[in-house]
């Protein structure tokens, strides 16, 4: 079985991963879409089922969503079912004021829910981090309360600690990084937990930023600390586009976790979904591009390079299907294809020659691009070597 980790979001979803990731070992699936989707699966498919307790984050912008008209208020799925949790008012408004009792009233429902599916793995009940502290005790009780319900219970599974960033001033200095590590660590023991699932919401690593680099190597560095202080059986990250193949081939996780066509930066449980134009794979640049316009740019380049490079194929592949695959369903199934692609490229690899692996394919995706024309995207990212650059710099 493969090492990746789909992020099951809806049906589409679950029919590109039993068509392209059937050999992915676990498969996340979010407690409240359960229902929906677990039958869609291939059901040789491992299930790691998180009860998206992170949407608490900011309950309000939960409680109802505008409709297309910009006025009319539609329900929000999420809250709909979160809110019939025992006690979920007291825990999810500041100041988080649940007593013991309700907080185990609370955490004892959803993990019931969860085991009632059967799951290999549950994510521990958790807020997502923020700058203070102020979370801290109510993440320390909802951890302990799933530490008591594990015994309770006898759940025979993994429970998952999951370490929600949601800005990169809580991981970009070493100071600001060890009092979430030692919170993780009381949180972990409190818990029982047997693995970690590290994700930096905040971190779209397909930007192009100028300050990417640093930003990489910040969670870089907060894994390493992670596996210093945590014997954690399990240890996940992202999804992100890049970064969490770059910490699986360094070997400071075991599993990275994937988006399926879309979705390569985690959003937080129950929030708006980002509804962005179709994006292509450019398997020879590892990076997506927008669709729109993208035919004159491939033009070019297919003219600077000339029919005898190695790249021309790969573009001229995607100059003559364009129309097609501008299909937002089509374009999330490419990507879907020659992200797996890229996975087994790294992971035919001998297991201590993979950071090398990944460091040389970043690096001819960063030589070609330098070569390149401008693409047509916004900012930064309108270098075609963009997104390699910063990988491939953090790759050894």
């Amino acid at each position: 079985m493969a090492d990746h980790i789909p992020f099951v979001t809806g049906k589409d979803v679950c029919s590109l991963v039993n068509e392209l990731y059937s050999d992915s070992a676990f498969a996340r699936v979010p407690l409240d879409k359960a229902e929906g989707l677990l039958d869609l699966l291939d059901e040789t498919t491992s299930l790691w089922l998180d009860p998206s307790v992170d949407g608490m984050d900011d309950v309000e912008t939960r409680r109802s969503r505008l409709g297309p008209d910009g006025k009319k208020k539609r329900k929000n799925s999420w809250f709909e079912f979160m809110r019939k949790l025992p006690n979920f008012e007291k825990i999810a408004t500041p100041p988080y004021g649940a007593n013991a009792a309700e907080v185990h009233a609370f955490v004892k429902e959803v993990m019931d829910r969860c085991a009632a599916h059967r799951p290999a793995w549950i994510t521990v009940p958790q807020f997502p981090l923020v700058t203070d502290s102020k979370r801290n005790k109510i993440n320390r009780a909802m951890a302990a309360a799933t530490g008591k319900w594990k015994i309770s219970s006898g759940f025979s599974g993994r429970l998952i600690l999951p370490l929600v960033f949601t800005h990169q001033r809580q991981v970009k200095l070493k100071a600001d990084r060890n009092s979430k590590v030692k919170q993780a660590e009381m949180c972990y023991n409190l818990a029982q937990a047997d693995g970690l699932w590290v994700v930096e919401s905040s971190l779209g690593d397909e930007k192009g930023s100028s300050t990417l680099r640093k930003r990489l190597s910040s969670v870089i560095a907060l894994h390493e600390e992670l596996n210093d202080r945590i014997p954690a059986r399990i240890r996940i990250a992202g999804p992100y586009w890049g970064l969490n193949l770059v910490l699986w081939a360094r070997n400071l996780v075991d599993y990275p976790a994937i988006g399926i066509g879309t979705g390569y930066q985690y959003l937080l449980a129950g929030g708006p979904s980002h509804q962005a134009s179709a994006k292509l794979a450019l398997a020879s640049l590892r990076r997506r591009v927008g669709v729109k316009q993208l035919g004159k740019w491939l033009d070019s380049a297919m003219r600077a390079l000339g029919p005898s490079h190695p790249a021309d194929a790969d573009l001229r592949d995607i100059r003559r299907n364009r129309v097609v695959l501008s299909d937002p369903a089509r374009a999330k199934k490419q990507v879907a294809k020659a992200y797996k692609q890229w996975f087994d490229m790294i992971a035919a690899a001998p297991e201590a020659g993979r950071p090398m692996a990944l460091y040389q394919d970043l690096s001819a995706a960063f030589a070609l691009g330098r070569s390149l024309p401008p693409l047509p995207e916004a900012g930064p990212a309108r270098r075609p070597e963009a997104v390699a650059e910063p990988l491939m710099l953090n790759c050894l």
